[in-house]
């Protein structure tokens, strides 16, 4: 009994803030914010209807499906609260917990964040100065990227420079095998980003805005200085616009509803992250294989066109779709627009008494005062007109205010 009473005790104190501001998170906090790695796409065992283990719904990873109930039933009751069973390896806690535990996936190769790739201006073309044609052109393996000029003669080779796989094999032929470090995808970016020191980058972009005077340089200067300042103020890292880890969300916020004649109803986003766990496995095993390379680097494109269909679906190219061709709900659309998260659920919020009425003039009123029709007022101020007649005694219950 007392540990019942200690459990309602445990009142979380409101936290006090002013704003709320969305950044980019180090591949380290995520891991942080993680409770388990997903490592296969499936969800539930369709003869048992229990979460598979290591799954998109794992319950070892997310949380029991019942209330202080571990999966094979081995611990039950309040009583063995934060117990975790030998036997799943599940707590022992309340089912909630599967709208707050989040997961990760360790992706088997770096792939860049979509929002600061296609945003306008591209985050990550400002930061490297490159055009968003070129960082496409190496994210999706049509091209390569010099990270590193290495024994090239002064002027032959420049950090950051384009080449096609042609002009590639001839530099190679020229220089000969090591002499520079050139490299396809997501890993080159990368490196670029690294290497790149943000507070001489705005040192540098300052003292070339005193010297110019074309306004066209001005202007663009200025776009470049407002992200590198940014990003020095955030302290976040430029490298972590390519993401090593991608986080899972709890399962009951992407849930999977049983509906009548064994079928089930299911997010989108759970499509998504299957593609992406497909794709990143079938990488990792083709690693570890020591696949041809053309075929590798065709997985990897594949992995990062899966991630960018999860984050933001046909911002890029063709949207992926379902299995009746509607284009998947992304994690983007979810998050924006009217019926978004952010508008129809932490700014909106449903009212018991409202109404809506077709808006007509009133040359009697003042431009402060707003009319309203007297059967919408009668009903949206009835608990307080049922009020007033109880305290003036005209009537005694509800049922005779509503006759009054």
């Amino acid at each position: 009994m007392k540990a019942l009473l200690d459990l309602f005790k445990q009142t979380s104190g409101e936290e006090q803030f002013d704003a709320i501001k969305i950044g980019l998170a180090s591949p380290e906090k995520i891991r942080s914010w993680s409770f388990g790695e997903v490592r296969k796409p499936e969800t539930i065992n369709y003869r048992t209807f229990k979460p598979e283990r290591d799954g998109l719904f794992c319950a070892k990873i997310f949380g029991p499906i019942k209330d202080y109930e571990c999966l094979c039933g081995k611990y039950k009751r309040l009583k063995f609260r934060g117990v975790i069973c030998e036997k799943c390896g599940v707590e022992v806690t309340l089912a909630k917990v599967r709208r707050e535990r989040m997961g990760h996936i360790e992706l088997a190769a770096p792939v860049a964040h979509i929002w600061f790739l296609k945003s306008l201006p591209s985050r990550l073309g400002m930061v490297l100065d490159m055009t968003l044609r070129d960082i496409e052109r190496v994210l999706y393996f049509e091209a390569y990227v010099v990270v590193d000029p290495g024994l090239t003669p002064e002027g032959a080779m420049k950090r950051g420079q384009i080449m096609s796989e042609d002009e590639y094999n001839a530099k190679v032929e020229e220089f000969g095998e090591g002499a520079f470090t050139a490299i396809m995808g997501a890993e080159g970016i990368r490196e670029l980003l690294r290497t790149i020191n943000i507070d001489r980058e705005v040192e540098s972009i300052r003292s070339e805005l005193k010297a110019t005077g074309s306004d066209a340089k001005i202007k663009k200067y200025a776009k470049r200085l407002k992200v590198l300042e940014a990003f020095q103020s955030s302290g976040i890292k430029p490298d972590w616009m390519i993401m090593e880890v991608l986080p899972v969300l709890p399962p009951e916020l992407r849930p999977l509803v049983p509906l009548d004649g064994g079928r089930f109803a299911t997010s989108d986003l759970n499509d998504l992250y299957r593609r992406v766990i497909n794709r990143n496995n079938r990488l990792r095993r083709l690693l570890e294989l020591r696949a041809p390379e053309i075929i590798v680097r065709n997985e990897k494109r594949m992995l990062q066109e899966a991630v960018d269909s999860l984050l933001d679906n046909g911002r890029r190219g063709k949207a992926m779709t379902g299995a009746n061709k509607r284009p998947l709900k992304s994690l983007a659309e979810m998050i924006k627009g009217k019926s978004g998260r952010f508008r129809q659920n932490l700014l909106g919020k449903r009212v018991d008494y409202s109404g809506r009425s077709v808006i007509v003039v009133g040359p009697t009123l003042k431009l402060h005062q707003c009319g309203l029709p007297k059967l919408m007022a009668l009903e949206l101020f009835k608990p307080f007109i049922f009020n007033k007649l109880e305290t003036l005694g005209i009537a005694t219950t509800i049922k005779a205010a509503k006759k009054e």
